[in-house]
């Protein structure tokens, strides 16, 4: 099961437009690209059964920030079912998002190498 920010119900509080549209249309290209059915791949809202987390984990080569997407990747190839809730996110009230370029060229590399894998 995961938690979506974008199905009806679900959605961001705190984040300005210019993050909201990059989050979403990042989400949405991966899912297009990937083809897997799933709208929010760099949620962080998850729920596993022991045993299909265990095959996940065992299963999974990333490291960082695309290991949220190879999650979804990995459990499509092993045939196992996601259900979608939709969840409201909340913006942190202290720090700031460590998300940089590194993170974001990590991003790309993980969409690349599983749309090549699929």
């Amino acid at each position: 099961m995961t938690g979506t920010r974008y199905v009806t119900g679900g959605g961001v509080w705190g984040w300005n437009l210019n993050r909201k549209l990059i989050s979403a249309t990042a989400n949405y290209f991966a899912d297009t690209i990937l083809g897997l059915g799933v709208s929010d791949l760099t949620g962080s809202f998850r729920l596993y059964k022991k045993p299909v987390l265990e095959a996940l984990i065992a299963a999974n080569k990333s490291k960082g920030y695309a290991f949220q997407m190879e999650m979804i990747v990995r459990a499509r190839q092993l045939k196992f079912s996601i259900g979608e809730v939709p969840v409201t996110f909340v913006d942190r009230l202290y720090g700031t998002s460590k998300l940089g370029l590194k993170d974001i060229a990590e991003y790309g590399s993980g969409l690349v190498s599983f749309f090549f894998e699929l």
